[in-house]
């Protein structure tokens, strides 16, 4: 068996854990503090709407010798905008200017034509409105609206309501993170990007309740035992799942990171970044929240239950006489431990029963 499925099988009986719950201020400090940063830098710097949602002009000449550089200087200077250029395989550019009208797009069209020393016919023009862009927003939201009813009320009735606003929570807090990062590295916002955000969600809560179904599990009949608190409890189902959450995540970033870094960065493919980015950044919060966020969030919210401020009365109480008797304070429990002390009934449950004396034979033989 490799390290990590060693050190998973080890995480799943409790033979090692992490303390997340108990450390769950950390946890929501520090996403805080990104959160904080992400909505200030979005209310500063903004986004970097792209063309679709702005409007404008996408000029795309021959195959030509002049740098990315020299020709964002010459459209920015016939046209009085900023513009984004970029160099396509085949050796032609792609120069894209926003809040540009049909009348401005035809001077523009000719100015390049003498500034980069080809054809005007050559080179196209295509006009982008800004209702278009405005539409597929729209859409997004309601979309994205929907989504987030529809997983409140399943997570609800497969559930319970505390991990509901737990899961809702947590996909807030992946949005929030994915467009700060967007706003803060100045990345275009692209019907891709946008593509990429409602994509995360279901990542997102993928993790999420991969943990909160092992914890409804190991928590069931919790007020029947004296052992453990909810979040003792709890904080062993995340760790439980632990390696499953990062072996899931690992390789959903792989090919995502070879497309943001490798085909973005390196090969120059400006385009994949607008869905890369969101994914990317996307997918790592996600996991970090269904962890750090989610699961701490329930436990929460579960303390201030009536039964369970009972039951975490009783377990201490029970804890505090057993050390003044000087015994030794009872091993953590595994998954196995959990569920035979929640549910005692389960542990015979598809045992075969041995048949009695007599019973079993066959009529008329002795």
């Amino acid at each position: 068996m490799s390290r990590l499925g060693s050190l998973g099988a080890r995480l799943y009986r409790g033979e090692v854990g992490y303390d997340f719950i108990g450390k769950r201020k950390i946890w929501y400090g520090i996403s805080i503090l990104i959160t904080i940063t992400a909505i200030v830098g979005l209310a500063v710097s903004g986004l970097n709407m792209g063309i679709e949602f702005k409007g404008g002009a996408v000029f795309t000449t021959p195959k030509t010798s002049v740098s990315v550089a020299e020709a964002e200087d010459f459209a920015t200077e016939a046209s009085g905008h900023q513009a984004i250029v970029q160099k396509l395989g085949n050796g032609s550019l792609r120069i894209q200017i926003s809040e540009v009208d049909t009348a401005k797009s035809d001077q523009i069209k000719a100015q390049l034509s003498k500034d980069l020393d080809v054809p005007t016919e050559k080179i196209a023009a295509d006009l982008v409105g800004p209702s278009w862009g405005e539409q597929i927003a729209n859409k997004a939201w309601t979309g994205l609206g929907i989504f987030m009813v529809l997983v409140v009320i399943y997570l609800a009735i497969a559930f319970e309501w505390r991990m509901a606003i737990a899961a809702l929570v947590a996909l807030i807090h992946d949005i929030t993170i994915t467009v700060g990062v967007y706003s803060l590295v100045g990345f275009e916002v692209t019907p891709g990007t946008v593509i990429g955000l409602l994509t995360i969600l279901g990542y997102s809560l993928y993790d999420t309740v991969v943990v909160f179904d092992s914890l409804r599990e190991s928590t069931h009949g919790v007020t029947k035992q004296t052992r453990w608190t909810y979040s003792e409890i709890a904080n062993r189902s995340i760790n439980g799942t632990l390696v499953r959450s990062i072996n899931t995540t690992v390789v959903a970033l792989l090919p995502v990171a070879a497309l943001l870094f490798i085909g973005g960065g390196v090969l120059g493919a400006g385009m994949l970044n607008d869905i890369s980015l969101s994914l990317f950044v996307g997918l790592a919060a996600g996991a970090y929240s269904s962890i750090f966020i989610a699961t701490p969030l329930v436990a929460d919210l579960k303390e201030r239950d009536p039964q369970m401020k009972a039951l975490k009365k009783r377990v201490l109480a029970k804890r505090a006489a057993a050390a003044a008797k000087g015994e030794s304070a009872e091993d953590e429990p595994s998954n196995d431990d959990l569920l035979e002390n929640a549910a005692p009934a389960a542990a015979v449950v598809g045992q075969r029963q041995q048949p009695r004396r007599g019973q079993g034979r066959t009529p008329g033989k002795r």
